[in-house]
């Protein structure tokens, strides 16, 4: 509490100087924890209650940021999946394909063709953070990396992530990547709720594979009192993150920090979040009306609040909620619902013309029956008077195609999958 006390007390000092001198001090700017994270152009930051889904402080929380290896969780989150269905065992073999081996690091560094098991390749993900590791899990689960990225978005969207696109399974560099501090909470609440059994997985603090033993990139794991999990990040992009979870007195936090300028500056304000949102729960129990932001010293917004496009105020979501899905999403079930409803397309409506939309051409058939349940699922308003199909094996390559489009509908179709960074292409009528 005294060093939580020191960095709060220490940035209303730099508060109060840098508003009478505009620059501060060599011997202020030498001093990490002077550093005030909000003041950074990268930074948001949300504090959740994992039980009621209070959002108990948030910074930007709905602004779009680059997740970096926090993308990881959700890649762990459908590897759980596939444990719990059956389609795959711990012991089962991940492996190496020459695509996963030229991944840049942090990796464990295999050659093509070496394995290792599931169980061992999750390590690796949630505490080495390996990057080839990544790739080969999200190969074996999905086919390729693309396809199982696909995967990850629309799951990402049943959990309530609206404002989350994945392209890649590692988190390494893609402008196209992008995710929000609220959807990274709700990910986090959704992996407790959804997969207590695998979730201890983030409170290991180390991995021993092949004589070497790797420490978790976690920093507050072991150092504060209650912290269980869960993952950090960090590209030059997206600056440094971490999404957090702790307990006490029966109560759970979920704290995201992103973009912060240093890992000792992003823990510290993680630290001062978790403990200060507590202080505030247990104050609150006393009858204290009193917010997060309060206690930090941080001044209420006055007036009504203006919320411009994906950019949230500051302070203004305490008390709301995030929306997580109920339940957690059934594969079997989402899968055998998808394919109803494509054919079901197929035969409602008479072609309206010869033009068609290909969303996508796949090695594997199953590949491209998920792509047109997918595209069905999501976009089915401009594909309801087409007929989705998959076309026999053409250059080594199945693929989805709707059809029965004029040459208008079949671009306003595409531009809409463009627009959201899908693949698409208007096909001419032969």
């Amino acid at each position: 509490m005294f060093e939580r006390a020191r960095r709060l007390l220490a940035s209303i000092a730099l508060a109060a100087a840098t508003a009478v001198a505009p620059v501060a001090s060599t011997a202020q700017a030498q001093i990490p924890y002077l550093q005030l994270p909000e003041s950074q152009p990268k930074y948001a930051a949300v504090v959740v209650d994992a039980k009621t889904g209070e959002v108990l402080y948030a910074k930007r929380a709905d602004s779009p940021r680059y997740p970096a290896s926090i993308t990881k969780v959700m890649t762990l989150y459908l590897a759980f999946e596939a444990l719990q269905s059956g389609r795959i065992k711990l012991s089962d073999p991940v492996e190496i394909s020459p695509r996963a081996a030229a991944q840049s690091p942090t990796k464990l560094g295999l050659r093509p063709g070496e394995t290792l098991t599931v169980e061992q390749a999750m390590q690796a993900l949630a505490i080495k953070s390996a990057n080839d590791i990544a790739v080969a899990l999200a190969e074996k689960l999905g086919g390729s990396e693309a396809r199982f990225a696909a995967m990850m978005t629309l799951r990402a969207q049943e959990l309530g992530m609206r404002n989350t696109r994945f392209v890649n399974a590692s988190g390494l560099p893609d402008s196209r990547q992008i995710s929000t501090a609220r959807d990274i909470a709700i990910l986090s609440r959704a992996v407790m709720r959804d997969y207590p059994q695998y979730y201890k997985l983030f409170s290991q603090q180390s991995f021993t594979f092949r004589g070497v033993t790797m420490r978790n990139h976690n920093g507050l794991l072991g150092r504060m009192p209650g912290v269980d999990g869960l993952k950090t990040g960090y590209t030059n992009a997206s600056g440094f993150n971490i999404a957090v979870s702790a307990v006490r007195d029966n109560r759970r936090l979920i704290t995201v920090v992103l973009g912060a300028p240093s890992t000792a500056i992003r823990n510290n304000n993680a630290e001062d979040l978790i403990l200060t949102g507590f202080d505030v729960m247990n104050r609150r129990d006393r009858g204290e009306k009193i917010t997060v932001a309060q206690n930090l010293f941080e001044p209420e917004p006055r007036g009504p609040v203006v919320r411009p496009s994906m950019e949230q105020g500051d302070n203004d979501q305490d008390g709301l909620k995030i929306v997580l899905a109920s339940a957690k999403p059934s594969p079997a079930a989402s899968r055998t619902k998808l394919v109803e409803e494509s054919s079901a397309l197929r035969g409602s409506k008479k072609s309206a013309g010869k033009w068609a939309v290909q969303v996508g051409a796949f090695k594997s058939k199953s590949d491209a029956k998920e792509q047109l349940a997918l595209v069905t699922k999501r976009f089915g308003k401009h594909f309801e008077p087409a007929r989705g199909a998959i076309g026999d094996k053409v250059g080594g390559s199945y693929r989805v195609r709707f059809t029965g489009y004029s040459e208008a509908t079949a671009k306003d179709a595409c531009q809409a999958l463009k627009a959201k960074r899908l693949a698409c292409m208007v096909v001419k009528p032969a």
